[in-house]
């Protein structure tokens, strides 16, 4: 699903402004040796390519399918392409259980769908994923990162559209970039799993507000954590962000200090900031790691000093106790 040879778009269109423009260009903008069609009923070609009514008349097997079209019409499409042999599909629309009980109803339909065929769902509402190394874009961000060793995974697409916006001013690469949306199937484990053993990727960075299946996650990130480094920023601390999480993605967020506890039990990395998550990546993926908690603080004055040494206590850390000899040294 994340390397396909042939895609297809269905909601392909030539409208200016329109996320199926946005994202067909992104991907005619990638691997040359990548087929793309687009689909869409109403239109014989987009930017001069042929366009197919149904993912049943593309003359390829596909390997991705990318929705783009209206809540209500997901499931038939995603049904098609059960029937068409398709085995990834990433869904972008919106309108799904984050808009309430008939937007629950229809990603319940496609559950069931995606069950029947055997079919691996990214999404609904979600930006789709960036493949640098291998050229792919399958989102309607209109930047495109760098390749690098870093994958990030957001569940949460403005965020992560605005951390992409960040890193391409800031000449940081990604091996992935994928917003996971609300999570009908690939969930944080499964990225994890093939994350882990992506010769692409050194780091896995997540902005997490809830963590899908916990056995899988867990198993996955016990799996990983010691060869990759996994860095978590997790909101939800206290209930007014847990309340946001809910309304945001419709994702319940849970106790923090539950998920606080497990991210320490597999060896996950939790961090407050979001620029935290870059500098741990940075320093984790050195691989000189120091031998203990002991920091020593360099500053040429008093109160950068003062600060400094409150920041390490907050944060777990221990100021080392300097020999007499090494102090003389200095």
């Amino acid at each position: 699903m994340f390397n396909p040879k042939v895609v297809a778009l269905i909601g392909a269109t030539d409208r200016e402004g329109s996320v199926g423009l946005a994202l067909l260009k992104n991907l005619l903008k990638g691997n040359g040796d990548r087929e793309i069609y687009p689909v869409n009923p109403n239109r014989e070609s987009v930017l001069g390519l042929k366009c197919y009514p149904s993912i049943k008349d593309v003359p390829e097997h596909v390997d991705l399918a990318i929705i783009a079209t209206p809540a209500k019409t997901v499931p038939k499409l995603v049904e098609e392409c059960g029937e068409a042999g398709v085995e990834g599909v990433v869904i972008v629309s919106a309108g799904f259980r984050e808009t309430g009980e008939e937007g629950r109803r229809l990603e319940e339909e496609i559950k069931k769908i995606k069950s029947k065929y055997g079919i691996r769902v990214l999404g609904p509402n979600c930006l789709g994923f960036i493949r640098p190394p291998v050229g792919l874009n399958s989102t309607f961000i209109l930047k495109d990162p760098e390749p690098g060793q870093i994958a990030f995974i957001s569940q949460s697409g403005a965020l992560g559209s605005a951390i992409l916006d960040w890193a391409v001013s800031a000449h940081i690469g990604f091996s992935m970039f994928i917003s996971l949306g609300s999570m009908i199937d690939i969930d944080f484990g499964d990225l994890i799993d093939f994350l882990g053993q992506d010769p692409y990727t050194r780091s896995i960075l997540i902005y997490m507000e809830s963590v899908g299946d916990a056995r899988k996650f867990m198993s996955a990130a016990r799996g990983f954590a010691r060869n990759k480094p996994i860095i978590v920023i997790k909101p939800g601390k206290y209930s007014t962000g847990a309340k946001a999480a809910l309304s945001h993605t419709g994702s319940m967020a849970g106790s923090f200090e539950v998920y606080r506890a497990a991210f320490r039990r597999v060896g996950v990395v939790r961090v407050d900031e979001i620029q935290d998550l870059f500098n741990c990546a940075s320093v984790l993926d050195s691989r000189h790691l120091p031998a203990g908690p002991r920091l020593a603080v360099i500053t040429n004055a008093g109160g950068p000093g003062v600060i400094a040494a409150d920041a390490v206590a907050e944060n777990g850390g221990v100021l080392a106790q300097l020999s007499e000899t090494t102090m003389e040294t200095l």
